[in-house]
């Protein structure tokens, strides 16, 4: 219960922040802008990381999860219950933003701004990053672990500042579902759960692969 709370807790506060900025840099006419709304989502990942990680492992996301269990890095029997307290806390978040904001139409919300194709793959491509990143760094062990907020959230923001133009940059389902459901707009809505799954796959696969290396990669090494 209280890793779930951990979760719901993290994912509130990345959404809260990561979509408010892009609320509050409309409202205020730019001023945060771009790279601001970037580096938001990449420091409320990393404090996210410091205050839970040692509770929950400080997922947020449900493509995190997913990639994690398809690594072996989490319990299959916990993903249900991991995904319904990242979406529940993301959904929290949009509510209180909308109550905070009540004539922003979107909300932060996540559309294809170059076509829905070109960001299925970003997206694809985003969340291979940040996936990569997680698990590369749990493979170190504990020492580098410590890096862990700097290396993922780090990873975050590299993501938003060349994939938000294009995506919205999510690689989140739960991040995409809070404003989506609470402005009621579903607009290309789909790849926003495929694409990071898919991204999250991808990465889990290429982790178990470089992890256990055949003999004759070992050779040609």
């Amino acid at each position: 219960m209280r890793a779930l709370l951990a979760e719901f807790i993290g994912t509130f506060l990345l959404v809260f922040a990561g979509t408010g900025s892009i609320v509050v840099n409309a409202a205020s006419a730019g001023a945060i802008g771009h790279l601001g709304i970037a580096l938001m989502f990449g420091l409320v990942v990393a404090i996210g990381i410091v205050a839970f990680a040692e509770v929950s492992g400080a997922h947020f996301n449900p493509a995190v999860t997913i990639g994690l269990a398809l690594a072996g890095r989490f319990a299959w029997d916990r993903v249900p219950s991991y995904i319904a307290a990242e979406c529940l806390g993301a959904i929290s978040a949009s509510l209180i933003l909308r109550v905070c904001f009540p004539v922003d139409l979107t909300l932060g919300i996540t559309l294809p701004q170059m076509g829905v194709l070109l960001a299925f793959w970003f997206e694809v491509v985003m969340t291979f990053i940040l996936v990569a990143t997680i698990l590369g760094t749990l493979a170190r062990g504990r020492c580098d672990a410590a890096l862990a907020p700097l290396s993922v959230g780090g990873a975050v923001a590299l993501d938003a500042l060349f994939g938000g133009p294009v995506s919205g940059a999510s690689m989140n389902p739960a991040r995409s579902l809070g404003p989506a459901l609470v402005t009621q707009i579903w607009t290309a809505h789909w790849l926003y759960w495929l694409a990071p799954m898919m991204g999250a796959a991808l990465a889990a696969f290429v982790f178990q692969y470089l992890q256990h290396p055949t003999r004759e990669t070992h050779e040609k090494g």
